[in-house]
């Protein structure tokens, strides 16, 4: 397997494995050593001084393009700015202070941009209920007591300071964790818009640019900018949850599945952590290794790509499928060296991968099973038919 330099030593660190069973003393003195407790302070600020804040340099990550897909249209921002001015209460955002003043959103990105839109007067209300006779204006065009009722509502946070564990594995997931149970948005939160909230990086950069490359859209029916269809883009499911990030993401972190741990998407979650320490020679490496990879795999099988055989019928599905997905684009990219050799028989891989659909272990190439040994053995029949055909 071709991997990153920074693959190659990015699994060296031990990480600790948390003992399920432990005597009363033994929980009761874990407890006391605050290990796995999150450290958090609760502020208020009012409206006008917070919406100042948010010009300052260094003061607030907020990601408003890339933390999600589906942004608040300006209706239900207008909505939030009725909540204050009746004196709805609201409820706070969720900060991480990355750095000393220096605040990451783990929730409330939608709210946040909101006030800072209405307060730099590039939201015109509409849509109001209970103040209608302010539907069309800004905040500048509001009568002035109006202004002066929204100005003393206060917006409240709560700041995580800090994580106690003793390793950074586990520190990691306490921080996933504490986001997933204090997200308050309207819309819940796919798992791959969490790693995008929280990993946001040169990596994270990356499959959101290769997760829109027109072989990998027109193999999972995901329509392109090119087609002009914005509003079918925002209602495709795979698009508008970030599942297609996350298929580019399991290309890179499936490649290195002998680390495989906690689950899919807690490995998901842990190939992302350590993206963060991925250098710029590394991201060119990966990015290369995936445009290669897809390359290869729609030479071979074009139209058919991602999607399984049927031995009944003798047809190939209509759709992908994620299993097939793993094994081909993993299979293929420890024979990219072979590429040429490959493309050259590609009628004897097909003909191949044809009658690995009809042996019962197909079933792991469709989507059965999920632990480590089965996702192993998904990509080690793969891997073995094209080594034969490499071999012939």
């Amino acid at each position: 397997m071709l991997l990153a330099p920074v693959e190659e030593k990015m699994w060296n660190k031990s990480t600790s494995t948390s003992r399920t069973k432990m005597s009363d003393a033994e929980i009761n003195e874990r407890y006391e050593s605050r290990e796995k407790r999150i450290l958090t302070e609760i502020n208020r600020e009012r409206l006008p001084s917070f919406a100042e804040s948010l010009k300052k340099q260094k003061y607030m990550d907020l990601r408003p393009f890339y933390q999600r897909r589906a942004r608040w249209d300006a209706k239900m921002q207008s909505r939030l700015i009725e909540s204050f001015l009746v004196n709805i209460p609201i409820p706070p955002i969720i900060l991480f202070e990355r750095d000393y003043n220096y605040y990451e959103v783990m929730d409330g990105q939608q709210r946040i941009t909101a006030i800072q839109d209405f307060y730099e007067n590039k939201l015109k209300l509409t849509g109001l209920k209970i103040w209608p006779e302010l539907n069309g204006r800004t905040y500048d065009k509001l009568p002035s007591k109006i202004r002066a009722g929204i100005d003393r509502r206060s917006i409240s946070s709560i700041v995580i300071i800090a994580e106690s564990s003793s390793d950074d594995e586990d520190a990691l997931f306490l921080r996933l964790e504490t986001f997933e149970r204090l997200n308050t948005g309207g819309v819940d939160l796919s798992r791959q818009e969490v790693r995008n909230c929280l990993y946001y990086g040169e990596f994270n950069k990356l499959i959101l640019e290769l997760s829109r490359h027109p072989i990998f859209t027109e193999a999972w029916g995901i329509p392109t900018d090119i087609d002009d269809k914005k509003t079918n883009l925002l209602h495709n499911n795979l698009y508008k949850k970030m599942e297609d990030v996350e298929l580019i993401l399991r290309f890179f972190a499936l490649r290195n599945v002998e680390h495989f741990r906690r689950g899919m998407e807690g490995f998901l979650d842990l190939y992302m952590m350590k993206s963060l320490t991925f250098t710029n020679e590394d991201i060119d490496f990966l990015k290369k290794s995936f445009l290669e990879t897809i390359q290869l795999a729609h030479s071979i099988y074009g139209k058919h790509l991602f999607k399984p055989f049927e031995p009944e019928s003798g047809i190939w599905k209509q759709r992908s499928y994620k299993a097939y997905y793993d094994a081909v684009m993993v299979g293929l990219s420890t024979y990219l060296p072979q590429a040429e050799v490959l493309i050259e028989k590609k009628y004897r891989v097909i003909e191949e991968t044809k009658i690995l659909f009809e042996k019962p272990e197909s079933r792991l190439l469709t989507g059965g099973g999920k632990s480590k040994a089965e996702i192993q053995e998904r990509i080690k029949i793969f891997s073995e038919m094209l080594s034969q055909v490499i071999g012939e």
